[in-house]
C-alpha cells in the first residue's frame, strides 16, 4: 500500500473511525498434520455477496443491460437507457457517454455490519468504462445516499480510475474504497445493501464493458488489540514468484512516488505470475527497458487511483488480476490463520494487508501505517512464510515471519502507533485471486472462507 516506512493516507482518514470507537477498548507440503481449530468469533462477523452466475444477472433491475450466457456468464449493455456527461476530475476532459445500468437485489447481511468493501471483476475495452455504487439502510431503517465505491477502467486513455472523496452522511463515510458506519459504538450498523453497476461508453459505438463479477464483503469489525492465538495445522510452501517493490525505487513517480510504494501491485503481480497469468511484451512495450521486472511497473500503473493518489486501493488491485484470461479477484476478510491454512492446502495463495511498529514483527526490519504482503506457506512449526515485497531485492524477499505475531498484526483491529496513540487496524483483510476454473479442493477452500 505505501512505503513499509511512510503513513498511508488510508489509516490516516480511518484513525477517525478507529478513535470513535476507542473509548471502549482496554488493550491487551500438503496434507494438514495436526488437527485444525474450531473456526474462530471473526468467522460468524463477516458477510460475503457476489452476483456471478447467469441467473444472478437476470436477477436485479436492468436499465439497458443484458445478461451474457456462457462459460464466464457477465453483464452487458444492450440497449443504452441514454446519455450522461461525465467531467474527469484528473484531467478536466468533459464528455458524453451512452450508459446503461443493472441494480441488484438488496442484499440483508447475515452479520450487520460496520464496515462494507466492494470488489468487481469485468472487462473495459477501449472507450468503454464502469461505476460502482452502493446504497444500504441502516439497523434503525434510515436508507444511506448512493455512495460511489470506484470509477474504473482497466486502461487510462478513455477516463483515469478513481475513488471518490467526501462522501458522507453523518452516519457512515466513504474512505477510499471503503464504507465505514463513522461510530460504531453507538451500535448503528448497516443491516442490507444493493448495489448499482453503470456501465457506460462511448456514444454510437457496439462495444461493451462486461462484468463477470461484483458483490461486496460486509463485517462487523471488532474492537480489539489482540485476537486469539490458532493451532499449527499445516505445513506447505507454494512456489509463488518473488519481487521486490524496493528494486524500483525512483521509476515512474507519477504513480505513487515509484516502486517504494508499489507493495499492492508488487503483491498482485506475484500471484498473478503464480497462476501462469501476465502482460504480453506488447503490454509492456510502454515500459523503460532499462527496469527490470517491468511487469511490476505496469501493475503499478493500472492500479493507480487518481484520487486516493497510489496503488493501493484494494478493489482496484482485485479487479486488476482479474483483466487477465481466466482469473478472479475479490476483497475480503479472513478470521484465523487456520482459514489461511485452508486456502494455502488448497494451492490458493492470498495478499494480506497488515500496520505494525518495527518491534511487532520480528525479522521484519520496519514497521508500517499500511503493508501488503503475500502469504506462500507455513513452515513445520506453523510459522507463516511471506513473499514480504518491502525487501532489498528478489532474493530476499522469502521471510519467515512468527506465528503469533504475524496472526496478531494482521488481524487486530486496534493498535497503538509509535507515539501510543490508538490507531486501526485492518482486521484481516485480503485478495484472493483464483483461476475462473477451480479444482472441488479449491471450490470447498473458498467456500469454507464465504467465497463462492
Amino acid at each position: 500500500m505505501t512505503s513499509p516506512h511512510q503513513t498511508s493516507r488510508r489509516t490516516v482518514l480511518a484513525a477517525a473511525v478507529a478513535v470513535a470507537a476507542a473509548g471502549a477498548v482496554s488493550p491487551s507440503s500438503a496434507a494438514p498434520r495436526r488437527s485444525a481449530t474450531k473456526p474462530s468469533v471473526q468467522d460468524r462477523l463477516v458477510d460475503n455477496r457476489f452476483w456471478t452466475s447467469y441467473g444472478d444477472w437476470r436477477g436485479g433491475t436492468a436499465q439497458g443491460t443484458r445478461a451474457v450466457p456462457g462459460a464466464r456468464p457477465g453483464l452487458a449493455i444492450a440497449k443504452p437507457a441514454g446519455l450522461r456527461a461525465y467531467t474527469d476530475p484528473h484531467t478536466g476532459t468533459v464528455a458524453n457517454w451512452e450508459y446503461a445500468t443493472w441494480t441488484s437485489p438488496t442484499h440483508r447481511l447475515s452479520v450487520p455490519a460496520t464496515e462494507v468493501i466492494a470488489s468487481w471483476n469485468a472487462d473495459t475495452p477501449a472507450g468503454t468504462w464502469l461505476e460502482i455504487e452502493l446504497q444500504g439502510t441502516y439497523s434503525d431503517g434510515t436508507p444511506t445516499p448512493w455512495y460511489v465505491m470506484g470509477r474504473w477502467a482497466a486502461g487510462d486513455a478513455d477516463i483515469r480510475r478513481t475513488s471518490v472523496d467526501d462522501q458522507s452522511d453523518d452516519k457512515s463515510s466513504i474512505w477510499t474504497d471503503t464504507f465505514a458506519i463513522d461510530d460504531p459504538a453507538t451500535g448503528l450498523r448497516l443491516a442490507s445493501y444493493k448495489l448499482r453497476l453503470t456501465l457506460l461508453r462511448k456514444p454510437g459505438s457496439r462495444v461493451t464493458p462486461t462484468v463477470w463479477r461484483a458483490g461486496a464483503m460486509g463485517s462487523d469489525v471488532p474492537d480489539r488489540f489482540e485476537v486469539p492465538a490458532s493451532t499449527p495445522a499445516l505445513a506447505r510452501e507454494l512456489p509463488v514468484p518473488r519481487y521486490s517493490q524496493n528494486t524500483h525505487i525512483g521509476q515512474y513517480p507519477e504513480y505513487d512516488n515509484g516502486g517504494e510504494a508499489w507493495c499492492s501491485p508488487t503483491s498482485s503481480t506475484m500471484i498473478i505470475e503464480y497462476w501462469g497469468r501476465g502482460p504480453t511484451p506488447e503490454d509492456l512495450a510502454w515500459v523503460n527497458p532499462d527496469f527490470a521486472d517491468p511487469q511490476v511497473c505496469h501493475a503499478a500503473r493500472y492500479t493507480f487511483d487518481y484520487q486516493y493518489d497510489g496503488c493501493g486501493n484494494w478493489p482496484f488491485n482485485a479487479a486488476y488480476a482479474a483483466t487477465y484470461k481466466g482469473l478472479q479477484g475479490v476483497v475480503t476478510r479472513l478470521g484465523s490463520l487456520t482459514e489461511l491454512e485452508r486456502l494455502i492446502a488448497a494451492g490458493i495463495p492470498a495478499i494480506t494487508s497488515q500496520s505494525f511498529l518495527k518491534e511487532e514483527l520480528t525479522g521484519a526490519g520496519y514497521g508500517t501505517a499500511g503493508h501488503l504482503m503475500t502469504v506462500i506457506g507455513f513452515t513445520e512449526d506453523g510459522d507463516v512464510i511471506a513473499n514480504d515485497p518491502a525487501s532489498p531485492s528478489n532474493e530476499a524477499v522469502r521471510r519467515v515471519y512468527k506465528r503469533r505475531e504475524w496472526e496478531n498484526i494482521w488481524l487486530r483491529t486496534k493498535r497503538y502507533n509509535s507515539t501510543g496513540k490508538v490507531v486501526s487496524g485492518t482486521g484481516g483483510v485480503c485478495y484472493l485471486y483464483f483461476p475462473a476454473r477451480l479444482s472441488a479442493v479449491q471450490k470447498a477452500a473458498l467456500r469454507s472462507v464465504g467465497i463462492s
